[in-house]
């Protein structure tokens, strides 16, 4: 299913519910009836799925554009048990800046209703209450937009659509310090710098962790270079210090490098264009001409920074002597595959921290803990893949962790672990291959820093640094094993018909000016449960065969599809790139469907 919809399908939108309630709308409940005359866009998301912030961001500029018709609400849907805490998403909301409506769904309630199977996942609703689109994966707010318009010019003219102030109501500035901090380092004068990443600048602190020194930034989103209080990020996090002194900086939002000089406090451009990376762009070459995609920190390892670039699973570089950068390993397919730098798969690499024979880094979306060792072959320590989490000490074959974001090397060879989403500060030693546990009660830990005996904590979510003395014997915690919460799709054994549906936006066809326009890639864990049907290849609709001994498992599904302006008279047309990747939980059982659709855009129709 390629080709343009002749005519604009019309689904009635399921009602919308959710057990956490509704945040940014001042303790205000709404239902679908009371925004009919409105064109409402659902953004289903969780907050640890980066590309969800992608999306985030990306429809900050429909929404301002479109204020008075069009309303976004975001429908706050569960990977991880911590992301079902209220608390948790009330946070997420602040430290994202997220500026529209959020339905708090922990039970998935509303992600069933519309049958959603991927994060980020957009629908469009028309002002008479029908479902009319919906988008799997980031970059198709063009499309939406498009959509939009066409949208107010025919219920304007039907005298359905009604114009107005939306429901967001913003919540009360809270007076701290820091806000939502994302990692630390610690500087040759004995105080901390720390991205002050919901606040948008750096903030230097006093060796007492807490003491204001200076602010790095001029604390609003932006993009710019200059002194101290000239200069602008967007939610930075990692930080490392370089040979010359100086410190860079993962800017984030601006899918960039930041350079600081620590004596003047001015900042520059290392490396980055703000635009974000996009499959077809460059992967090496001059850093400052060269896309990033959310990089989430940084450290010196053989010489040269390394990047943990989250937005397309992989590693970079950035080496200062030539000024250029390069991917070191991974492949942007997202998932726990170990080996040679180029063959790896990593799944949101969100920490990084560097020793002598080692580059430790921590993969949050795998909850794993993994290293590269001086050949770039890429090891698991601790964790076995997208969808198993917990919090269990012991070997580390069998050790959990949840959402690890910080990673920090130990004098004893050891590596702590910011455990994100445990709330805890866990211990890997490779001498023993034991998983510990240091302390609990760490709310969102983020990074650590050794200082002497000591390690100070970033905990993000109570806004400070938390200094803490190295305990000799661990906390002893209960253990607990999680899976993803999700409910597993039902298909039948033998022969399943994958479709991935995408329809073109209107006003645009697929681009095949260069060899095929659609590319899918499928793959299994366990790899025994899919027989026939794995691997690449350019259709969009594939016959699958799944061992009927294999009775549970996750198909891992990538597509691609890409689509430019349908005008003839243009020698440039504009070009997008639609792309998602899904990790679908399946349970093979007699009398169950036999076709299993993905919309990456458009409808289902069949």
């Amino acid at each position: 299913m390629t080709d343009s919809a002749p005519r604009r399908v019309r689904v009635r939108a399921p009602e919308l519910v959710g057990k956490g309630g509704w945040l940014n709308t001042g303790d205000t409940r709404y239902t679908l009836a009371d925004l009919r005359g409105r064109i409402v866009v659902l953004d289903f998301w969780t907050f640890c799925c980066i590309n969800c912030l992608h999306v985030l961001d990306e429809l900050r500029e429909l929404e301002e554009k479109h204020r008075d018709t069009v309303v976004v609400i975001g429908v706050h849907s569960p990977k991880f048990v911590h992301e079902a805490e209220h608390r948790a998403v009330v946070d997420a909301v602040e430290r994202y800046g997220v500026e529209h409506p959020v339905l708090d769904d922990p039970e998935l309630a509303t992600w069933k209703q519309y049958a959603v199977r991927a994060w980020p996942t957009l629908v469009v609703i028309d002002p008479e209450g029908y479902v009319v689109a919906q988008h799997a994966g980031e970059g198709h707010v063009h499309a939406i937009e498009r959509l939009v318009a066409e949208l107010e010019a025919e219920h304007a003219a039907k005298g359905t659509l009604r114009r107005g102030e939306g429901p967001y109501v913003p919540p009360e500035p809270e007076p701290t310090a820091l806000r939502f901090p994302g990692k630390a380092l610690l500087l040759p004068s004995g105080n901390f710098l720390v991205s002050d990443t919901t606040r948008h600048r750096l903030v230097e602190l006093a060796e007492d962790a807490e003491t204001v020194v200076r602010h790095i930034g001029a604390g609003m989103r932006g993009f710019a270079d200059g002194g101290p209080g000239d200069a602008s990020f967007s939610e930075p996090q990692g930080l490392a210090l370089l040979e010359d002194g100086s410190v860079v900086v993962a800017d984030t939002v601006n899918h960039a490098l930041r350079r600081v000089d620590l004596a003047t406090g001015a900042v520059t451009t290392l490396a980055g264009t703000g635009r974000q990376w996009w499959q077809g762009s460059p992967t090496s070459g001059p850093a400052r001409e060269t896309d990033l995609s959310s990089p989430w920190d940084v450290a010196v390892f053989a010489g040269r920074v390394w990047i943990a670039m989250a937005g397309v699973h992989q590693l970079w570089t950035y080496d200062p002597g030539s000024g250029t950068v390069a991917v070191a390993a991974g492949t942007t397919n997202e998932g726990l595959v170990d080996g040679p730098a180029a063959e790896a798969w990593f799944a949101q690499p969100s920490g990084l921290a560097a020793t002598a024979d080692r580059l430790w880094l921590a993969d949050s979306e795998t909850s794993a803990l993994r290293w590269v060792d001086p050949d770039g072959r890429v090891h698991t320590a601790v964790g076995t893949g997208l969808f198993d989490f917990g919090h269990r000490d012991g070997a580390a074959d069998q050790a959990l962790l949840q959402h690890p974001l910080g990673v920090t090397a130990l004098p004893d060879g050891s590596v702590a672990v910011a455990d994100t989403y445990n709330h805890a500060l866990r211990r890997y030693d490779p001498a023993t291959g034991e998983v510990t546990t240091l302390a609990t009660d760490l709310r969102e830990p983020s990074d650590a820093v050794l200082v002497g005996a000591d390690i100070v904590v970033v905990e993000s979510a109570r806004h400070r640094l938390t200094r803490l003395r190295l305990p000799e014997e661990a906390v002893r915690v209960e253990s607990v094993a999680h899976r993803t919460r999700r409910a597993a799709t039902e298909v039948a054994p033998g022969i399943l018909r994958l479709d991935v549906v995408f329809q073109a936006p209107a006003g645009q066809k697929l681009d095949a000016r260069y060899g095929p326009s659609t590319r899918l890639l499928v793959s299994s864990t366990p790899p025994e449960l899919l027989l026939e049907g794995g691997g690449a290849g350019t259709d969009l609709t594939r016959e699958l065969t799944l061992d009927p001994a294999v009775t549970e498992g996750v198909l891992h599904v990538s597509a691609m599809a890409a689509s430019c302006d349908d005008d003839p008279s243009n020698e440039y047309p504009a070009c997008h790139v639609h792309q998602q990747d899904w990790g679908v939980p399946v349970r093979l059982t007699e009398g169950a469907p036999n076709r299993l659709p993905l919309v990456l855009a458009g409808m289902d129709e069949q």
